[in-house]
């Protein structure tokens, strides 16, 4: 089990999705490796929350809307140059990972496969290295 302390200091994670079921899944999944867990489920919630705590790591569904912005990565890193964020989505084309992952996402994890695939992008994103499902084909 890794150290829930990153650099000594508290750790925080903010999951932000539309669903409330799969916000409680991803948070029962986390919550062995923040101190902290925050969940959101709209764009206004997400940015009221980054006004006041800027958390170590941000697992976000895709499909958050964003009006003017075609992807969240872009306006998140916009407002805070450092996040780590981690993209969750039911879209599992190359296309859809490689726009994320040019805008600055350090993980792509699709929905589907998130109860495997989502400690093992965290791990990976806390250590700087991206990750991405392994079953989205690089081909197709």
């Amino acid at each position: 089990m890794p150290d829930k302390k990153i650099g000594g200091s508290v750790s925080r994670v903010l999951i932000a999705d539309r669903h409330q079921d799969m916000l409680e899944g991803l948070r029962t999944m986390l919550e062995p490796l923040f101190d902290v867990v925050l969940m959101v489920a709209d764009e206004t919630s997400l940015f009221d929350s980054l006004a006041t705590t800027v958390p170590d790591l941000i697992v976000i569904d895709l499909s958050i809307p964003l009006p003017r912005e075609v992807n969240v990565t872009r306006k998140l890193l916009k407002k805070h140059p450092n996040l780590k964020i981690i993209i969750l989505s039911v879209h599992d084309e190359q296309t859809a990972v490689d726009a994320c992952l040019a805008a600055g996402a350090m993980g792509f994890v699709l929905k589907r496969t998130a109860v495997n695939d989502l400690i093992p992008a965290v791990l990976e994103v806390q250590k700087g290295r991206t990750y991405v499902s392994p079953t989205i084909n690089p081909e197709g």
